[in-house]
């Protein structure tokens, strides 16, 4: 089994359930299946075939679900890309990922047409319409690029809704993600059929995601989590997505009463703005059944925070790009843990090893590898770099972690994060729950800078609701609750923590900040 297939026959066997609520329209599932036929033959109608990558950059929309099942339908291999990247990010993207054909937004018409030359490989584009003048602006277009340039409501109105595809195996590669790049150039994870259908359906029956829920797709579909959890997840089981274009606390609330939500999930500032949004009461999420935080750690005190607000469980999880992406979730059968991971969902194993890849015990930290169905088969041309990160078949995560005696998995930190304080190791999670719990402090960041002492020093930069607020009164707060080593040397004051389009906050931009001594 597939996700193309199992879509498939969730059309024949519900195919008035409805699939997918986004602004004012609403699709069955018959109807959505229907979409995927005509652009699985509209793909193949401009000489896409099985093992071709087709390039998705595409904002939260139908357009995204349908042009990504359609891909994964022909055989083609997805390349989802977040649409406001820069130029030569996109361009790297579509380059080393061999990119054929690509769908993107009408937004991106100029990009296409400046570099539609510098990227021969791409033969064909396919552009949604988003905005009354589209058409006029396709039509403006020069007869060369013309040629290379179909409009979304062609390519499905020219085409029947029947389709019979190839036969698809589970080794095939499915999507190619590639990742954030927070450390040098993005690399592209391989992820099979049986990579993202078996996450999808393990995720699934782990969270008790069923086809009664209405879970809320605000986080970036182009965004390996958004993609399993909201996305894939739900339409294992005949669920009903509420598409949000964009994340804003109001449109989240709004959608979650109008169609009564049942599921939300989010990355941890997408918590914190929720909680600080100051229109919002627990009767907006008095639907909700559940809440799902991942993306990166979520500070006890804000979980604690949200759930007393709001009267909804959050349940914490685990995953990366490379594990499509999820390895674990705290359990809604038993006790939920604040400031745990989880334990291993279905199917995934993850243990802590040391440096020599030895399992260590109880409390221990060292760092999480991961075995199952869901892990890629490797980078999209990068042998070396895919023979460091899977070795005897375990994922090395590079994320420090310990697990308690009754399973449950506890972040330390990033492999790279962790400050070395005069031989003392800092992880910068610890110094940050601390500094969440502070009253006047509405976001933090704690990063490692050069300290001609001790080596390295704690550095943090501190969003806080209070102008008044010092460095001092900072330090003297932490200095209460951390060893004295653990204490910033260093409080710097922002308007804004500096993050990527998923959410997550970026320490090197903030090491990029810091000014030399």
């Amino acid at each position: 089994m597939n996700l193309s297939d199992q879509l498939n026959n969730t059309a024949l066997q519900h195919g008035e359930k409805t699939a997918y609520y986004f602004l004012d329209q609403s699709a069955s599932y018959a109807e959505l299946n229907g979409a995927v036929n005509k652009m699985a033959n509209s793909l193949e109608a401009i000489g896409v075939k099985k093992g071709d990558h087709v390039g998705l950059l595409l904002g939260n929309s139908p357009h995204f679900i349908v042009s990504l099942y359609a891909a994964l339908r022909i055989g083609a291999t997805a390349v989802p890309i977040n649409p406001i990247y820069t130029p030569d990010e996109i361009a790297y993207i579509l380059r080393d990922g061999d990119v054929k054909a690509v769908v993107a937004l009408d937004l991106l018409l100029p990009l296409i047409e400046k570099a539609h030359k510098a990227l021969p490989g791409v033969g064909h584009y396919i552009v949604c319409e988003t905005s009354q003048d589209t058409p006029e602006r396709l039509e403006a277009l020069n007869d060369e690029i013309k040629q290379k340039v179909t409009a979304f409501t062609h390519a499905l109105a020219s085409q029947s809704a029947d389709y019979k595809g190839p036969q698809l195996d589970k080794d095939d590669t499915a999507v190619v993600l590639y990742t954030s790049g927070t450390t040098g150039k993005p690399k592209g994870a391989m992820l099979t059929h049986e990579n993202i259908y078996s996450n999808a359906q393990d995720t699934a029956d782990y969270l008790s995601i069923r086809r009664e829920d209405r879970v809320i797709a605000a986080l970036p579909m182009f965004h390996v989590f958004a993609l399993t959890v909201v996305l894939n997840a739900p339409l294992m089981n005949g669920g009903t997505m509420i598409i949000i274009p964009r994340f804003s606390p109001k449109d989240v609330f709004e959608a979650a009463k109008k169609y009564e939500a049942t599921v939300f999930a989010g990355v941890p500032t997408m918590y914190n703005f929720l909680l600080q949004y100051p229109d919002a009461s627990r009767d907006d999420f008095k639907s909700v059944r559940l809440c799902i935080s991942g993306g990166a750690s979520l500070p006890v005190a804000l979980l604690h925070s949200f759930e007393e607000k709001f009267n909804v469980q959050i349940s914490e999880g685990y995953g990366l790009s490379e594990a499509s992406p999820v390895t674990c979730f705290n359990p809604l059968d038993r006790e939920r843990k604040a400031g745990s991971i989880g334990t291993s969902i279905t199917n995934v194993e993850n243990k802590i090893v040391n440096e020599l890849g030895e399992e260590l015990g109880a409390g221990e930290v060292g760092e999480l590898i991961v075995r199952g169905p869901n892990v890629m088969k490797g980078y999209y041309k990068m042998p070396e770099e895919t023979e460091a990160a899977i070795k005897d078949g375990w994922l090395y995560t590079g994320d420090l972690a310990k697990q308690d005696e009754e399973g449950y998995f506890f972040i330390v930190d990033r492999k790279k994060d962790m400050v070395i304080v005069g031989g003392y190791n800092v992880y910068p999670r610890e110094v940050e729950e601390v500094l969440y719990n502070h009253e006047d402090i509405v976001e933090a960041a704690v990063v490692g800078v050069p300290d001609p002492d001790y080596g390295e020093a704690v550095q943090c930069f501190v969003v806080s609701k209070n102008p008044s607020l010092t460095k001092e009164e900072v330090v003297d707060y932490c200095s209460q609750h951390l060893a004295k080593y653990k204490l910033p040397t260093v409080v710097e004051f922002i308007e804004e923590l500096p993050k990527n389009t998923t959410g997550k906050i970026l320490r090197r931009a903030l090491r990029d900040q810091i000014k030399p001594a």
